[in-house]
């Protein structure tokens, strides 16, 4: 054996050099900590700064939320506040829902520019609508449970109260219904998305999503019992634009992943 390979083996086998290794893996895994934890701090800083720009408002927001269950309610009734703090806890948790909402455009941006710089280009290029659309689709769902949904329930559940029960609804149970409603219409928009996402991540085709049409609407109906209350108008109007939804997430996967050729590669 040669000086020069001795010098090699001992170059390669220096346990200096072995360290050094693990120093510059440990720095680098301390650097992503440091820039989730700055990512992380920026996130709650923006939730922060929403919620003390809507606590001045929050009794009106509160009053704003319990409008299509007061336009329904009987003449004489009212909602009340059956515990002694929750006339200053339910809208100062109404506030909170409410900075948690708005403030996800700010936690998304916060977390993709953490996970942006590990992607591909044609990752990062379809990512970044699907990002958009999803804060856009959830809106649109929260939008359609308020305007749509809650007019409809309320005046169904009015209408069918028994003969002398007058219905004066607590305003903390109230704002625990209808949280529950918005994160079922909320995350149920979100259906267009997590379609895109198992034919881009091959985990499923267009084709064989297709199929399934029956299943999903009958899946469709079965989450809707689970996710809302237990009334058919809630069910079906969760259920059928989760099957909508579906549908167009179908049509936008063919138009933004189309099928390779065959015998292009």
């Amino acid at each position: 054996m040669t000086e020069a390979d001795t010098g090699e083996n001992r170059e390669f086998d220096d346990p200096e050099h072995e360290d050094q290794e693990h120093e510059d893996q440990e720095l680098s895994f301390l650097e992503h900590l440091i820039e989730l934890r700055s990512r992380l701090l920026k996130a709650c800083f923006a939730v922060l700064v929403v919620l003390i720009a809507l606590l001045p408002f929050s009794r009106k927001l509160y009053a704003l939320l319990a409008t299509p269950l007061t336009a329904v309610l009987p003449e004489g009734s009212s909602m009340i506040a059956i515990d002694v703090a929750s006339p200053f806890l339910t809208p100062f948790k109404l506030s909170l829902l409410l900075a948690l909402i708005l403030s996800i455009p700010v936690v998304l941006y916060q977390l993709w520019a953490f996970v942006a710089p590990a992607l591909y280009r044609k990752e990062k290029r379809l990512a970044r609508p699907l990002l958009y659309s999803a804060v856009v689709l959830f809106y649109t769902g929260c939008a359609f449970a308020y305007f749509v949904v809650f007019p409809l329930v309320f005046g169904f559940f009015t209408r069918v109260a028994p003969e002398g029960v007058t219905v004066m609804t607590d305003i903390s149970k109230y704002l625990d219904f209808v949280t529950t409603l918005f994160l079922a219409f909320g995350i149920t928009f979100e259906v267009p998305v997590a379609t895109i996402i198992l034919v881009a991540t091959g985990i499923t085709t267009v084709e064989k999503l297709a199929k399934m049409r029956g299943y999903v609407l009958v899946g469709a109906f079965a989450l809707g019992m689970l996710l809302t209350p237990p009334d058919v108008i809630s069910q079906t109007l969760l259920a059928l634009p989760m099957w909508l939804l579906f549908e167009i997430g179908l049509l936008m996967s063919r138009i933004l992943l189309p099928e390779p050729k065959k015998g292009s590669g």
